[in-house]
């Protein structure tokens, strides 16, 4: 079971980016596909996710308005389309795939497959 993400590089503050992330060696339509990241010396902090029928969407507050995360479940894949970009949300962007409970679904934990992680770089 892999999960391989893409689409990171380095754009300028307000830009736009598209990461997409393909699983492979299972089904995963029924798996909750959701978007963490991280910095050097801080926690995987949660992004986004999104339910297997893609009818419940949640973010982080700091990104609100300006992410999108949705899925291809013929495609086993999930984007996250990321408009107007701040300079903090550089980061490694990591997608996730799991049946996390509610209680974990915005916590690593509660996600057992993981991609390799995709560098985000938002330059002032």
């Amino acid at each position: 079971v892999q999960l391989q993400a893409s689409g990171g590089g380095l754009v300028q503050a307000g830009g736009s980016l598209r990461l997409s992330c393909v699983a492979s060696g299972g089904t995963f339509s029924s798996y909750t596909r959701a978007w963490f990241r991280q910095v050097p010396g801080k926690e995987r902090e949660f992004v986004a996710r999104i339910t297997w029928t893609g009818g419940t969407t949640v973010y982080t507050d700091s990104v609100k308005g300006r992410f999108t995360i949705s899925r291809d479940n013929a495609k086993n894949t999930v984007y996250l389309q990321m408009n107007s970009l701040k300079p903090e949300d550089t980061a490694v962007y990591f997608c996730a795939a799991g049946r996390p409970i509610m209680s974990y679904s915005q916590m690593p934990g509660g996600y057992r497959y993981w991609g390799q992680g995709t560098l985000v770089t938002v330059s002032s």
